[in-house]
């Protein structure tokens, strides 16, 4: 009697499986699909009765280097990496052999495929909209394994050596040219402003004296200069017949002014 307690007793305990809440089981009898499981204790009797679990987590898969041709025809080395889950336990457990070396070898014929249809301009300026181009495919090609891919990002494009230093050629070559059109346009801006200055102290009286003043006067506040000032025609012209009016001290201090020494 305590022999047949005992045994029943081993035959429960070792019975008792497991299932964590970030599993889930599919529960086989005699070899034939029964049922899922759901996280839990559950009994599993040895012999007659199995079970497989599957965990539902998000899991992340490297897609390694492989060589790719543009549609340029330019060799590269791409690699990308895989975010996915399992959806549909039972799928998973049933349609394929193993879903985490299946998808992953998807994802690389899938990559390389997708990498090939693009220019290599486009390869580098577009790399969110390949990403998300193969993330469809995969997703959709995987449904019958109960997988969802969640995300696909290419994650590193390696050029040939002399292909960089072509690219580091052609920015250097634009960055040249940008900085051309900017001073060229300096200038232009430049030009414009001081023809429209010289219109202004023209139809101005007197304009071009003040302007030849305020230009001295600038240079003298620099005490380690010499000054040797020549009256311009224009000031002699506006000074004629109005010289009575000055006194010599006033004309004293004027020249003074403009013939500064140290």
């Amino acid at each position: 009697m305590w022999v047949l307690l005992g045994i029943i007793g081993t035959i429960l305990l070792v019975s008792i499986k497991q299932v964590d809440q970030f599993e889930r089981g599919v529960k086989f009898q005699l070899g034939k699909f029964k049922k899922m499981v759901e996280p839990g204790w559950r009994i599993v009797l040895p012999v007659f009765q199995s079970m497989r679990k599957i965990d539902i987590r998000t899991k992340v898969i490297d897609v390694p280097e492989q060589d790719v041709i543009s549609k340029d025809n330019i060799s590269l080395r791409v690699s990308a990496v895989l975010y996915f889950k399992v959806s549909n336990a039972e799928k998973a457990a049933l349609n394929v052999e193993d879903y985490r070396y299946a998808v992953s070898q998807l994802a690389l014929t899938t990559m390389k495929t997708a990498v090939g249809e693009y220019k290599l301009d486009e390869l580098l300026a577009e790399r969110e909209a390949i990403s998300n181009k193969i993330q469809a495919v995969v997703d959709k090609e995987s449904t019958d394994w109960g997988l969802k891919v969640e995300n696909v990002e290419l994650k590193e494009i390696v050029l040939p050596e002399d292909m960089k230093r072509m690219i580091a050629k052609v920015a250097e070559a634009q960055r040249e040219k940008q900085a051309i059109i900017t001073k060229s346009e300096g200038e232009v801006k430049a030009s414009e402003n001081l023809a429209k200055a010289a219109r202004e102290m023209a139809e101005t009286p007197g304009a071009l004296h003040l302007r030849t003043l305020s230009a001295l006067c600038d240079i003298s506040s620099d005490g380690g200069s010499t000054i040797i000032a020549t009256l311009p025609m224009e000031f002699l012209e506006a000074m004629k017949g109005k010289a009575s009016t000055f006194s010599d001290e006033t004309i004293t201090k004027l020249i003074s002014t403009l013939n500064k020494r140290d």
